[in-house]
């Protein structure tokens, strides 16, 4: 195979609205995708950040500080647990997600019946790790309690998308970024950041056992896949992973341990990594049959030059396998959206 097979959108895309997205993705990258999101627009532009504003509406929950931390429309100061509240007694109002799902995919399925969008492709929902919401806006002590408590919030969220929306039009991508910034921790405190420890014993355990917990809680016929994310504000990651290792670590854990296939696997590739110590531990990847692989070494910066150059590399390392961006592209530029639109389109061959 001389180029990979393939485009995967990672979720949030920067256009407004959401049939921008779908109509200008299915123009462009056309028979290369064979799942397509909503963009991730209005208050999920920037990921999980709204969520300090619902989780706030809660009764038992209380912002931090005085001040509002505009960030858009949006409050990114985070939240706590009052005093003298149990956690186990907060009920979290609807968190946003399945009430987008389902608005976006009235829109998905006209734009199919209207012949935008090929029949096949399906409709994928972005969700974030209940890990992720308590880690980023609880402080440290609440964390082990309040966990359960937002994870089966998130969960009524998915059982109401998946009842609303046809299970053969439906693909669920669970976001794990959080989960690295807490694999990296020593690398965090080397460079002088601060470190989010693990609120439970045995790190790697616990993280395979929510991965697969959140895989199992897809039902068998949607599909299922995980993003695998070491970060994006302003365009950044959190802190540059030193090769693949550990996101091969998490993935050959999380297809153990899932209950059910695992549809695709995304992997972040630096813009500056093109050698072979980088793509060197996908070699020990243990992907399953059927499950696809994508590459997130597509970048605007140095477009189609810079992806086939790290594509070469990675060629030697994962015969199969698809092109993407290293994590959404909601916060690029504006007006750089279909250029990396077609950098996909150009390295990769179409399904």
């Amino acid at each position: 195979m001389s180029q990979p097979q393939g485009a995967h959108l990672v979720g949030s895309v920067n256009y407004d609205d959401a049939e921008a997205t779908i109509r200008t993705a299915a123009a462009v990258l056309g028979g290369h995708l064979t799942r397509i999101p909503d963009g991730e627009v209005g208050p999920r532009f920037h990921w999980i950040l709204f969520q300090a504003d619902v989780l706030g509406k809660a009764d038992g929950i209380e912002r931090v500080g005085e001040n509002p931390i505009p960030v858009r429309m949006l409050d990114a100061r985070p939240v706590r647990v009052a005093d003298g509240v149990d956690p186990a007694s907060i009920r979290f109002p609807p968190l946003g997600y399945a009430a987008a799902a389902v608005e976006s995919y009235a829109l998905f399925r006209r734009l199919r019946d209207e012949g935008v969008v090929r029949p096949g492709v399906r409709f994928q929902v972005s969700l974030p790790t209940p890990l992720a919401v308590v880690g980023a806006f609880f402080p440290a002590d609440q964390r082990a309690a309040i966990e359960p408590v937002y994870r089966d919030a998130l969960f009524r969220e998915l059982d109401e998308i998946v009842a609303a929306i046809p299970h053969q039009d439906l693909a669920i991508q669970w976001n794990n970024a959080v989960e690295f910034q807490i694999i990296e921790q020593a690398t965090y405190a080397e460079r002088g950041k601060g470190v989010l420890d693990p609120w439970w014993d045995d790190l790697w355990a616990g993280l395979t056992e929510r991965a697969a917990e959140q895989a199992g809680a897809v039902p068998a016929d949607v599909e299922a896949g995980f993003h695998l994310c070491y970060g994006d504000v302003a365009e950044k990651h959190f802190v540059e992973p030193v090769d693949t290792a550990n996101l091969v670590a998490f993935a050959n854990r999380l297809f153990a341990a899932s209950p059910r296939p695992i549809t695709w696997l995304h992997l972040p590739v630096p813009i500056d990594r093109d050698d072979d110590a980088y793509f060197a531990p996908l070699d020990d990847l243990a992907l399953p049959e059927g499950t696809e692989l994508y590459l997130g070494l597509v970048h605007r910066e140095d477009g189609v030059e810079g992806a086939a150059r790290r594509i070469e590399t990675a060629l030697r390392h994962a015969l199969v396998f698809g092109v993407a961006t290293e994590c959404g592209i909601g916060r690029a530029p504006a007006g750089t959206t279909e250029g990396i639109f077609e950098t996909h389109a150009a390295v990769a061959s179409a399904w």
